[in-house]
C-alpha cells in the first residue's frame, strides 16, 4: 500500500509533465511531426547514426513500424542512408543538414520558452527548489 503523499505526489506530477509537454510541443513548432517522428529524430541527434533494427528496438516499436516513420522522415529528407561499414547487409539512417537543424532548432526554442518562463514566474529559491524536485524525479526514474 502507498502513501497517501506518494499517491497525491504522482497525481501532481503526472497532471504537470501533461500540461508541460503539451505547451513544449506548442513552442516546438514540429506539427507536421507525429510523436514517433519526432522521437527519431531526436534519438539520430544525440546518439548519431543507427540502424533501422536499432532505432525499432531503442524506440520499442516493430520493425514495420520503424520503416513507415523512416520512409516519412526520409520522404521529408530529414534523414539519409548509407551501408555500414562492418556489415554490408545494413544501413545506417542519420540526419540530413535539414533534419539536424529542424531537431535542433527545435529543442533551443523549447528551452528558451522554459528559461524564460521560469525566470519570469518563479523566484530564485522557487528555481532552486525546481532543481532540488528534479533531482528526486531523476532518482524515481532509475530503473
Amino acid at each position: 500500500m502507498t502513501s497517501t503523499s506518494a499517491e497525491q505526489a504522482a497525481r501532481d506530477v503526472r497532471v504537470v509533465v501533461g500540461r508541460l509537454r503539451r505547451r513544449l510541443k506548442e513552442v516546438a513548432g514540429l506539427d507536421d511531426l507525429t510523436p514517433s517522428q519526432t522521437s527519431v529524430l531526436s534519438r539520430l541527434s544525440k546518439d548519431g547514426a543507427a540502424s533501422a533494427s536499432d532505432l525499432a528496438a531503442a524506440e520499442r516499436v516493430r520493425p514495420q513500424s520503424i520503416a513507415a516513420t523512416l520512409a516519412v522522415l526520409d520522404e521529408r529528407a530529414m534523414i539519409e542512408r548509407r551501408p555500414d561499414p562492418h556489415d554490408g547487409r545494413r544501413q545506417l539512417i542519420s540526419l540530413t543538414t535539414h533534419g539536424r537543424e529542424l531537431i535542433e532548432g527545435s529543442r533551443q526554442a523549447r528551452e528558451e520558452w522554459l528559461a524564460k518562463a521560469l525566470d519570469e514566474r518563479c523566484t530564485e529559491q522557487e528555481r532552486q527548489t525546481i532543481i532540488a524536485a528534479l533531482a528526486l524525479l531523476e532518482k524515481v526514474s532509475e530503473q
